[in-house]
């Protein structure tokens, strides 16, 4: 399911807050989702960005049963059940995600939030970063908190020993990365599950729910054909 049905799903059954009155970045927004935690929230205004900001969207139980259409106490098997049935994306010519073109990038103008007031700065926190084993050609999807340096550039927490880490091992230290904003909500899931090493998570999220892809425009990664936001870079070995 992609974010828009989910969200749509969520205002249909009354279970989704909407704030249309302004609100910032800095803070403010990170604060009403604490303040409603375990409750959808939609800003529809930022004060910084033409984007509007949705969180919490996966922030209980009952709602990860309701993205996968399950009670709550059949999520495990849902998820064991998709671990063990892997079923390989088909890759399309060209999806959603690809509407709007830009190459003049400037992650200012995303509304990336600041949560609180001892963070170094904005970051993304729910992005899923894929990368490609240089040996096997395999994805790997996983979650890294992204820092706003600059209009071209984040730091990444990259955890030693997890699968960006080997795939950086592997390629010398530096390779192409597909950031994406706003994924299908089963891609969201399946990211932040720990599958073995090798096994390409948005197998498992088209297993849960039909997941296409299509190839990026300038990097050899596919990517889910729904997401919101696609940045198409490369992970330096730079360290911040």
């Amino acid at each position: 399911m992609n974010l828009r049905a989910f969200i749509s799903k969520l205002e249909s059954e009354g279970n989704l807050v909407r704030v249309n009155r302004e609100v910032s970045v800095e803070y403010e927004a990170a604060s009403i989702l604490a303040a409603l935690d375990g409750k959808p929230v939609y800003f529809e205004k930022i004060r910084e960005s033409k984007i509007p900001v949705v969180g919490n969207l996966l922030s209980s139980r009952e709602l990860v049963a309701k993205a996968l259409g399950v009670e709550k106490e059949e999520i495990i098997h849902k998820l064991l059940w998709a671990m063990k049935n892997l079923r390989k994306p088909e890759v399309l010519d060209n999806g959603l995600c690809q509407e709007v073109d830009d190459v003049r990038v400037d992650l200012r103008l995303l509304p990336i939030l600041k949560h609180m007031p001892g963070d170094r700065g904005r970051y993304v926190t729910s992005a899923v970063c894929i990368l490609k084993d240089p040996e096997t050609g395999i994805r790997n999807s996983s979650f890294h908190r992204l820092l706003l340096l600059n209009e071209r550039r984040f730091a990444a927490r990259i955890v030693e020993g997890r699968g960006a880490d080997t795939i950086l091992k592997k390629s010398g230290g530096e390779a192409d990365v597909a950031i994406c904003i706003g994924a299908p909500i089963q891609v969201l899931i399946s990211a932040a599950t720990s599958l073995p090493h090798g096994v390409d998570e948005l197998s498992m999220a088209n297993a849960l729910s039909p997941t296409p892809l299509v190839k990026c425009r300038t990097v050899d990664i596919e990517v889910p054909a729904e997401t919101e936001i696609v940045l198409e870079g490369r992970i330096t070995g730079e360290k911040a």
